[in-house]
This record gives C-alpha cells, sequence and structure tokens, in this order.
C-alpha cells in the first residue's frame, strides 16, 4: 500500500510539474506572439509611412479634379457650381462639415449623395451613371470625394448642428451604433466600442473614445494597401454591414448616412488628413 501510495503521489507531481510546463509554454508563446504582433504592426506603420509622400490616393484626386471641372452629361456642364453645403463652388471646409441639412433637397446628405444631386442637377446624369462601377477601383464617384475631401485637409471636424434633424440622425445612428442584428448578432459596438482590439493585425478604432474616433476619421476616404483601391467612408460602412452578414445597406440610404452623422460627431475636432492609408 505504501509502494502504492508513493507511486500515486509521484504521479501527481509529475502532472503538476507537466501542467506548470505546459503553463510556462503557453504564456512565453502568448509572448511571443504579442511580441510579433507588436513588430507586424510596426512595419505596417512604417509602411504607412512611407507611403505617406506617395500615397496612390493622389492620383484619385487629380482623376476627381478632372471630373469636377470637366463638361460632363446631357448638359456639358462642369460641378464647379456644386453646393456642397458652403455655397456653390465653396470647396475648403466643406467636406469638414458633412453630412448636413439640405434645405433643396429636405434632407440630411453625405459627400456621395450630395455630389449625386449635383451631378444629376448641374450635368443630366442619372443616378445608375453617377454610380457606374462604385464597387470597382478608380470609380468616378470616389475620385471625386477624394477630391472634395482634400481640400479640407488641415482643416478640423466640424459636424454641422444648425438643422434639427441633423440632430435626429445622429440619434437614430448611435441606435444603429449599438443595434445588434443579423445572424451573428452583431453591432458596430460590437468591434468598435473597447480599447486595443484588433482583427488579425487590423487595429480596431473605439468610437466611443473621441481621441480613438477622431484619428480613424480624420483618414477618410483613404487608400486601403488590403484593396489597392481608395474607398470613401460610406464604402467602408456598407462593407462592414455585409460583413455583419447583415442584409445590404442601399448607397445614399439614411440608415448610413445616419451612422456617418454619429461618427463625425464622436470625431469632432479631428484635424483632417484625408485621403489617409488604412490597411
Amino acid at each position: 500500500m505504501k509502494s502504492s501510495s508513493g507511486d500515486e503521489i509521484g504521479m501527481k507531481h509529475r502532472l503538476t510539474a507537466w501542467v506548470a510546463l505546459g503553463i510556462g509554454l503557453m504564456l512565453g508563446i502568448g509572448w511571443a506572439t504579442a511580441a510579433d504582433d507588436r513588430r507586424a504592426l510596426d512595419q505596417i506603420q512604417k509602411y504607412r509611412d512611407m507611403l505617406k509622400d506617395g500615397n496612390p490616393a493622389d492620383l484619385m484626386e487629380l482623376k476627381g479634379e478632372g471630373l469636377w471641372t470637366t463638361p460632363r452629361g446631357p448638359k456639358q456642364a462642369t460641378l464647379e457650381q456644386c453646393d456642397l453645403g458652403l455655397g456653390p463652388g465653396v470647396l475648403e471646409g466643406a467636406y469638414a462639415q458633412l453630412p448636413r441639412w439640405f434645405d433643396d433637397v429636405g434632407r440630411v446628405l453625405d459627400a456621395e449623395s450630395r455630389l449625386i444631386h449635383c451631378m444629376s442637377t448641374l450635368q443630366g446624369l442619372t443616378r445608375d451613371e453617377a454610380l457606374q462601377n462604385w464597387t470597382r477601383p478608380g470609380s468616378d464617384i470616389e475620385a471625386l470625394v477624394t477630391f472634395v475631401a482634400a481640400r479640407s485637409r488641415g482643416l478640423p471636424i466640424r459636424a454641422s448642428q444648425t438643422h434639427p434633424r441633423e440632430a435626429d440622425m445622429a440619434a437614430v445612428g448611435e441606435a444603429l451604433f449599438f443595434r445588434r442584428a443579423g445572424p451573428l448578432d452583431f453591432s458596430c459596438a460590437t468591434c468598435h466600442s473597447q480599447d486595443a482590439r484588433r482583427i488579425r493585425l487590423q487595429e480596431l478604432p473605439n468610437f466611443l473614445d473621441p481621441a480613438s474616433a477622431r484619428e480613424s476619421m480624420i483618414q477618410w476616404p483613404a487608400y486601403r494597401v488590403s484593396q489597392s483601391a481608395v474607398w470613401t467612408l460610406e464604402r467602408r460602412l456598407i462593407d462592414c454591414i455585409r460583413q455583419m452578414r447583415a442584409p445590404d445597406a442601399d448607397y445614399g440610404s439614411d440608415a448610413i448616412i445616419a451612422l456617418q452623422v454619429y461618427l463625425q460627431r464622436q470625431a469632432s475636432g479631428g484635424v483632417l488628413e484625408a485621403p489617409g492609408i488604412k490597411r
């Protein structure tokens, strides 16, 4: 019996040692992984920094400028009289105050939907023509948004708060941000309401923290390295909804615009750097 008891004690000691060793190895792997991830993130940031002096989005900005000044459509007119909220043809600071209320359409519009309105009224293009190939790299609408956004570079985000409907849209956007839906039961807040969260090597902004919200929002529209294309904020939100497996959001829908109103208010005061660079 003594021998058996001794064997049991010995076995327990060996098991304890193996468990301790296993935990130590797992912790070591965890530390190594964290260190590796940090190095990878540092390398990604260095890559972004190198691209800043030659951001591929600069080419989209130039294309957008050409589209802005070139007569097009049945009316053979330019977009130089497009009113983005600060008066016909005024670009400086306009993007920094979008989305906003427009009396002439009785709606809150973002940059995309306002540009579509101008392309329709000034140039005679249909909505489908204005949005032609919007999901493909180098689309006209994304080039125009990039051009318009770049004219607010260096200016602070000042979400418009001059009309009651803008406050309503901000409230709707906040509700949508926290609303769980779809087969995954996800909401925007699932990924974007806590610090130090990421998907693979993509750091996720916490939009409940104004500093984190500003750091993200000042970059849009942005050249996405993983897509080799410039994306506007609206396109990014539509794709986020797709990734959550929720029903597809319509381009320029009130839901997408409401989310932008809320996010812009969260990022108020951030100085625009658009077009930026994202993963």
